[in-house]
């Protein structure tokens, strides 16, 4: 059928001599766009080793507010943006419409890609929609940053019969999956350095080394501050064997070496895992080796948790090497376990509960919180008759309603739940919700809050329950092809999680309901269809009725009711 949708499809149409793109010009929403509209801008120039793409649809992220809200002083920008704006956008569909001379042997006008974001070139991030031109705007230039970057190429191939909104958001479903396949060292870092820290050791315990302390696997540098001089001279005769330079590390506020792979407490108190807690590195994990409760809950720093993949682990045995694997990091759900989802009801919230649904071996009891009753009602509508009908007892609670709430909780208090996975950047929460884990549960932080933010944990819970504290939100290549694979082969609907729609004209008002909490689910802007106002899917009856029959149930967006909702809106 030859009708604008094909022809749209195929990018055979002429482009356009100029094209809209926000410009943001700094933090605050008063600095994205030109007097609050997006900006008209000339068509660049594909170079020979370039491709021109088209963005076909944009999913709003609250990593994008979190640009607008920090500007210069997010991490991932690092430019003058008054002088030279940042374009959102990360969660994109688009389609090849000119390919650069040198690469017409790999790449056709109407080839459709999505992007993994995050791109590296010698170490330094150019994340798409941070440091390069993101998806609100029309067209983009896809430069050798893209095409031959540190991991690869950063474009994935989509069918074309896979719908634009669907490809678009397999990005944050790629970030929902990689959290539960988070790994984490069972040993001291090879090659790195360790610390050990006998400050407040039992003076009745043997304390020993039994592994990644030997010829094939041990630490480069090895510090030892007032460690039980039975310890220190086994680890100094087997250092001088496998030519470890050890350190004395009198001062534990300034030790000689920082960062620090592994730090080691053979007992502690509070104060001691707050001061030496931030000299870990990246993937750093401090371990605990007691028997008895510390002196309170502990100040962790829990955006570092996050971002840095910091862990906390321990043992009740005097062996240091069981506090790595005694109970190694479980970062999938427990099948048939007790999980709850805090701060469910919003975009992430979803998929996490819908995948949780999904899987054959998921839980066999979801709770389900959120501060928003809108939201908790839609949740219920969309996922609560299908939990049930699979066996899954499906609770969904407002902490607002504080008695309904405590009521609805009271059940699970004794047993505890097995998995937490936080969707709301709330200390408070965060602190709140650790003290439910069950022995060997494990809370995942998937929702980021600032490094430096701490939560006040029991962190005699890691070696006393062994549970475990983890998190992350970011995906790799292999996760968004493994998600764009499932999509394509129906075992995933990425289209369940779109709650609004709109055109190029109507992003600020999209990301503002991002900001807000304003919908259920993803807000998804179209760039190239004719000006049309952020509009919640069910609204879509009384506005574009032929558009809201192709939806599933009256509730869930389609790529037919895509199909026919740029048909009659494209240009």
């Amino acid at each position: 059928m030859n009708d604008k949708l094909e022809i749209y499809k195929q990018a055979r149409g002429p482009l356009p001599q100029r094209y809209w793109r926000w410009h943001l010009y700094g933090a605050g929403f008063e600095n994205l766009g030109d007097d609050s509209k997006p900006t008209e801008v000339a068509m660049p120039e594909c170079g020979p080793d370039e491709l021109l793409v088209r963005h076909d649809a944009c999913g709003l992220c609250f990593s994008d507010i979190k640009v607008i809200r920090l500007g210069e002083e997010h991490p991932r920008i690092y430019r003058n943006m008054r002088e030279n704006p940042v374009v959102l956008g990360h969660e994109i569909a688009m389609t090849v419409v000119k390919v650069g001379r040198h690469l017409q042997d790999q790449y056709r006008v109407g080839d459709r890609f999505t992007i993994q974001a995050d791109i590296f070139v010698d170490g330094v991030g150019y994340a798409y929609g941070y440091e390069i031109q993101g998806g609100l705007s029309q067209f983009n230039i896809i430069d050798q940053r893209i095409l031959n970057g540190d991991h690869g190429n950063y474009l994935i191939p989509v069918r074309p019969t896979t719908g634009y909104a669907e490809s678009a958001l397999t990005e944050p479903w790629a970030c929902v999956t990689a959290a539960y396949q988070l790994q984490y060292r069972t040993s001291i870092k090879p090659g790195g350095v360790a610390w050990i820290i006998g400050t407040f050791a039992n003076p009745k315990r043997n304390y020993t080394l039994s592994a990644g302390f030997e010829r094939n696997s041990h630490p480069e540098k090895l510090l030892l501050t007032d460690v039980p001089p039975y310890l220190a001279e086994s680890l100094k005769a087997r250092a001088a064997i496998l030519g470890v330079e050890i350190m004395d590390a009198p001062d534990i506020a300034n030790p000689p070496i920082q960062p620090i792979d592994d730090i080691i407490l053979l007992g502690a108190n509070r104060t001691l895992v707050e001061r030496v807690s931030p000299f870990l590195s990246y993937f750093g994990i401090l371990a605990l080796l007691m028997d008895e409760p510390l002196d309170g809950k502990v100040n962790v720093d829990v955006g570092r948790v996050h971002y840095n993949r910091w862990l906390y682990v321990g043992a009740r045995s005097a062996e240091i090497a069981d506090a790595y694997t005694e109970t190694p990091v479980r970062s999938t759900l427990k099948p048939g376990g007790r999980a709850w989802f805090v701060g469910a009801g919003g975009p992430m919230g979803r998929m996490h509960v819908q995948r949780a649904i999904e899987k054959a071996d998921g839980p066999s009891l979801m709770v389900c919180t959120d501060v928003s009753e809108a939201r908790l009602r839609d949740l219920e509508a969309s996922y609560g008759a299908e939990a049930r009908k699979k066996g899954v007892e499906f609770v969904c609670l407002n902490p607002m309603e504080r008695d309904a709430y405590e009521a609805g909780m009271a059940p699970y208090r004794s047993q505890g739940f097995d998995d937490i996975i936080v969707l709301a950047p709330v200390p408070a929460v965060i602190a709140d919700a650790a003290d439910w884990l069950a022995p060997e549960g494990v809370m995942n932080i998937f929702a980021g809050v600032a490094r430096g933010v701490t939560a006040t944990l029991d962190l005699s819970a890691v070696y006393l329950k062994d549970v475990r504290f983890i998190g992350h939100s970011a995906s790799t290549i292999d996760d968004l092809r493994l998600m764009l694979q499932q999509a394509e082969r129906g075992e995933l609907s990425p289209n369940r999680s779109v709650a609004a729609i709109g055109s190029l004209t109507a992003a600020k008002d999209g990301l503002m309901a991002v900001r807000d909490a304003r919908f259920p689910g993803k807000v998804v802007i179209y760039p190239q269809i004719k000006a049309f106002p952020l509009t919640a899917l069910p609204d879509l009856k009384d506005i574009l009725p032929t558009v809201y029959a192709r939806l599933k149930d009256g509730r869930e967006w389609t790529v037919a009711a895509e199909a026919e909702f740029l048909r009659l809106m494209l240009p």
